[in-house]
Parts: structure tokens; sequence; C-alpha cells
């Protein structure tokens, strides 16, 4: 039916509904004996004739009287009378509670109002919006979400099923931050991305928007948007709508959104939600009443008039393209995953002040994002690879991009030439001056996790004794252990080689303690951090003695016998063996922009956690990275 039929067939209902208030009584659609009068008795019939006896009927068993749901009026009553309209007490039903749509308040939308709606709309005013039809059979539990199963690596399905729900939110919203470690990203992402099912007292679509906030909070938007797919439309709750959204922005994939606003377009009711339907409308065809929309809001003291013409610039795109939209920054102050989205979308050019102050997790977006230009990608590369979000091998790819890509100059073209000739080179001393080349960049530890592969290809070098520690520290940066563990033979005893191989391959032993007098006497680093998270990590792993190790911290002025509410709890997560228990508060006790933010105490207490519900590979990596960072 078209929307003048609609406007015009409402426009007769209203008619119809006034009009019959004037008219005679309508008829009851009652059956029989719910609140008509009784019937008279019918007439007594004549005797008949006496012949032989009628056989008497056989005997019932009484019954009780059936109750009427309204009093029947006594057979002698006057005849009811309908009462003519509004002479009662009882109003008229209004016209929602017969079928006619109605505006907020009980009121009939006029013509014009009708007229000046959009076609999303007058949909949902009329009911006509699409509905979830998808078999109740057909459709996904809310059991087990998540992207990683356990055969994949993943924590079991009960994994956290048991444990106190508060406890579990907890460690979920307490993590606001990025992690100093790595490692620990790593393994908070793998628990994050699990197919488990939420604890017991708590709502599974909160415990899925819990896990991709976090996620998004740590620059995984792929994970939190493949995390949030696993969800059904229709079971979206207003928190997990706003925290698909930012997933869906910060990979770039604007109409990523769109099924959902299919499905539950009212679900939110804050202006970016708002222009995100509004943009979904205008993608599929109502392009004008989008565009009258999106004009509404630009206007409107809840939005942003920048944020509103990021959207109709995008929303525009799926028109006829007539009318332009210019994008200035010159007011905005700060980004977010709506600006960054939109404007890598869009192909505008993001000044660099906004993208050197952004948060850390937005300034590493650029290398989810498939629209972001290449150069931007791999200077984001750096920070996402030292963070955890690019392994070795997405960092290698990417470089790999530049050096075929013939339009690309400068840093980014060098770096990947340097990469080139690591992996190539004919001598293994050409490919130990590359890859220090690739160290020497604005974060050493980028380049080291860049480099591990390339590192564990050479041999066992006796010449590169002084690059040993850094060769070491990139083949653990990317697990590769047991590669390292090759360089045993050639490192001096109390050299930050040995240090890292002391506490990152498995196997190790227990540490000789005259080495580690000399590790700590050496050390150079600031407030002595190396020494004191090389005991620390020792004493995690049980590779040294906890007395030992705490009258060395004690020398160095810190102590491993503090409590704290944390340090108790994952200490206890770790005695009932509860590994993905263990993990969270892991990523709570690892926050921070750089490892002056750890402690060694903290780093005990994660290590040994680690080791002790069977994480050991992970401990061993998080302690060694502590040693090389610090």
């Amino acid at each position: 039916m078209r929307r003048g039929s609609w406007v015009a067939l409402l426009s007769g209902a209203a008619l119809a509904v006034t009009s019959g208030l004037a008219m005679a009584a309508p008829e009851s659609l009652l059956p029989p004996g719910f609140g008509q009068p009784a019937p008279s008795p019918a007439p007594t019939p004549a005797p008949a004739p006496a012949t032989a006896p009628a056989p008497a009927p056989a005997a019932r068993p009484a019954q009780p009287a059936p109750r009427p749901f309204v009093r029947a009026p006594a057979p002698d009553a006057s005849p009811v009378v309908q009462p003519l309209p509004g002479a009662g007490t009882t109003p008229p039903p209004p016209p929602a509670a017969i079928g006619i749509p109605t505006l907020a308040g009980g009121r009939l939308p006029s013509v014009r109002e009708l007229e000046a709606m959009s076609d999303a709309e007058f949909d949902a005013l009329f009911g006509l919006a699409p509905q979830y039809d998808i078999p109740p059979g057909a459709r996904r539990a809310l059991q087990r979400v998540g992207v990683i199963s356990q055969d994949e690596g993943g924590f079991g399905p009960a994994a956290l099923a048991g444990q106190p729900a508060g406890l579990v939110r907890a460690a979920l919203i307490g993590t606001q931050g990025p992690l100093v470690s790595r490692w620990g990203h790593i393994l908070l992402r793998r628990t994050l991305a699990s197919r488990m099912d939420a604890p017991r007292g708590m709502d599974p679509v909160a415990f899925a928007a819990l896990r991709a906030d976090l996620l998004n909070r740590l620059g995984e938007p792929a994970v939190a948007r493949a995390l949030v797919q696993d969800i059904e439309s229709a079971s979206y709750s207003p928190g997990l709508g706003a925290v698909a959204l930012s997933a869906y922005l910060g990979t770039g994939d604007i109409l990523g959104i769109c099924p959902v606003m299919g499905v539950q377009g009212t679900l939110r009711e804050d202006a970016r939600w708002l222009m995100a339907r509004h943009i979904c409308d205008a993608h599929s065809g109502e392009t004008r009443d989008a565009d009258r929309a999106l004009r509404r809001m630009l206007n409107s003291d809840d939005t942003r008039p920048f944020d509103v013409r990021l959207a109709q610039r995008y929303a525009g795109a799926a028109g006829s393209g007539r009318r332009s939209v210019t994008i200035e920054w010159d007011d905005v102050d700060t980004l977010d995953p709506w600006r960054l989205g939109f404007a890598r979308a869009l192909g505008i050019e993001v000044p660099d002040g906004l993208i050197a102050g952004a948060p850390a997790y937005l300034a590493m977006a650029d290398v989810h994002i498939p629209a972001t230009p290449l150069g931007r990608r791999i200077a984001a590369a750096d920070r996402a690879g030292a963070a955890g979000v690019l392994s070795s091998k997405a960092m290698v790819d990417l470089l790999s991009q530049a050096f075929d890509e013939s339009g690309l100059e400068g840093a980014s073209r060098e770096r990947a030439q340097n990469l080139r000739l690591a992996y190539i080179a004919r001598q293994p001393g050409d490919r130990v001056a590359a890859m220090r080349q690739l160290w020497g960049g604005t974060d050493p530890y980028a380049g080291q996790v860049l480099t591990a592969y390339a590192a564990a290809r050479l041999p066992v070098l006796s010449t590169a004794v002084a690059e040993a520690p850094q060769l070491i520290g990139a083949m653990l940066a990317a697990g590769l252990d047991r590669n390292a563990a090759r360089w045993a033979s050639v490192v001096p005893e109390g050299s930050l080689g040995w240090a890292l191989l002391a506490v990152g391959t498995p196997g190790a032993g227990e540490a000789d303690e005259g080495a580690l007098d000399d590790f700590i006497g050496d050390d150079g680093s600031s407030e002595g951090r190396k020494g004191r998270f090389l005991v620390a990590g020792l004493a995690g792993l049980g590779r040294l003695d906890e007395g030992t190790a705490q009258g060395l911290l004690s020398d160095m002025g810190t102590s491993l016998r503090l409590q704290s509410a944390w340090s108790r709890r994952i200490d206890a997560a770790a005695q009932y063996n509860n590994a993905a228990l263990v993990a969270l508060l892991a990523g709570v006790g690892m926050q921070g922009d750089g490892w002056d933010r750890m402690t060694a105490r903290q780093l005990f207490h994660i290590v040994r956690a680690l080791s002790q519900v069977g994480l050991e590979p992970e401990a061993r990596m998080i302690a060694a990275e502590a040693v090389a960072r610090a």
C-alpha cells in the first residue's frame, strides 16, 4: 500500500472514530450469557393426555451451579436500555486502544505531520518496520558467545561460569587502559575472545558487552566486532548497541551496524545512534528522508555540527551527490572513533596533532581500517606491534606492501628495504646490520617484534655477542623460545642475554645466584628495574627460592610480602586453578603506558599465578619481556 493511501486511511479512521461516538450504540460482541439479560422463561405447556406413565429419567449426580462471569439480572427485571454515548461515567477508549496509531500523549497525527515524517518514522508509527522472522530453533543461543573455541586455544565454556559475577564485572570494568606487557595483552585478548558462558547471575548480553567494550579500549575493534556479531540483532541491549557501533567505527565498517538498525533502530536515543540509523536509511534507498533528518540534527543542541557533517557526507554518497558538505577540522580538539572512522572511510586527512594526542587505542586504530593510507598504517604498526595488537608476521606483511608500493618513499620505504636485507642478505653479518637499523627506531621493542623471525633464521654467531640480547629479545617477543635457547652457549653469565634466557626459555632450571649477583651489580637501568624484575620473575617461576628473592629485593628497597586486595584475589584464583580468572586479574595488574608503572611485587604475583594454573609459557614470556623492556 502506498504511503498516500496510508495517510488517507488514517484520516478516514480518525473521522470514523469521532463520528462513531455520535452514532447509535455499538452491537455487543460478547457471546450469550456474558453480560446479556437472561431470557424470559417460556410458558408452561398444557399437560398431555393420560397414557402409560413415562419412565422416570435416570438420576444424575448433583452438579454445582456454574458461577457466571457477570451476574444476570433477575427474571422480572425491567428491560435494559442501552445508555446514550457520553451519558455513562466510563470514557470511550482512546484511538490507540482500538488499533489506530497515535503520537505522544495519545494525540492523533495530522495529515501535515504524516507528510513531514520520514519513512522510518512512518513505519515505526504504524508498526511496518522489518520484523525479526528467524525461527526460534534457528537462532543463536546466548551461550558460548565468543570467537575462539577451546580446540583453537581459547578457554573452556565454563571457565568463568562458576565465578562471582561481581568479581568478573569488576575485572572487566577495572581494566581501563592499555597494558604495559605485549604478552599480557595477547593473553587478555585470547581470554576475552574465548567462547564462554556468562558467570552465574550475569546477563549473557551484558557479559558480551563488557568483553567487547574492553576489547575496544585495548585497541582490538576487529575482535570486538567479531564478538558482537555472535549475538542476534534482536537480543541486543542498549549497552551492546553502543559497544557494537564503536567496534564497527574502529574498523571503518560504517554500514556494519545496519543489520542491527533494521531490527532495533529505536534501541538507543543518543545522537550518534540516530545519525547512524539515518545513514543506514540513506544506503537502503531513503536518501531524501535521511538528508532531511540529518539537516534537522545539524541545528540540534545535542549534536556537534562537525559530527553531523561527517554523517551527511557519508549518507550523501548513497544519493545523487548533488549536495556538497564541507569538512573543516578548525574547531575539533579531540579525536574519537566516530571522527576517525568516518574520516578514513571518506578519505579525509586527519591532522597530525589530533592523532598524536589521541588515546592509545585510537592511535593504533589505523592498522584495522582498510581505507587508511598505507603510510599511516605503517606509522601506526610500531605501536600496535609493541602493544600486542599486531603479530610479528602481520608487521612483516604490512612492510612488504611498502616495498612493492612504488609511490611510497621516505622512512617507510627505507624500513622495508632493511627488513628485506634482514631476511635475504647473503652474509649473516649483513643481516644483523640490517636488523640493527630496525632496532634504532622510535620504539626499539617494536623493531624487535618486527625482526623476530629474521633473528630466528640466524645461525649462532660468536661475533654477534654484542647483539645477542636484542636478538634473544626479538625471538622471545614472538614466542620463539627454543630458537632463543640456542644462544645460551655464547652469552656470558650475568649478562642481559643470560638474564633473558634464565626466565624466558623452558627447562632453564634454577638460576645461578653468583650470575644473578653479577647481573644486579652491573644493572644500569632506571632504579635497578631490570634486576628487580629478574628476581621477581625467577621467584614467580620457581627458579629462585622465595626467601632468597625476598632478601635480594629487600636490599633494593622493595618486598614481595606486602599484600593488597588485588594480590589476594589473583592468588586465590590461582589456588582454585581458574586460568581464565587469573588472566583477567593479571590484566588488571598490568595497566599502564610504560614498565615504570609495574612493580616487582605485581610481576611476582602475576608470574606465579599464571605458572600455577598451567599458563607457564605465558608467564615466561611476560617475565622476559619485563626484563627486556624495563
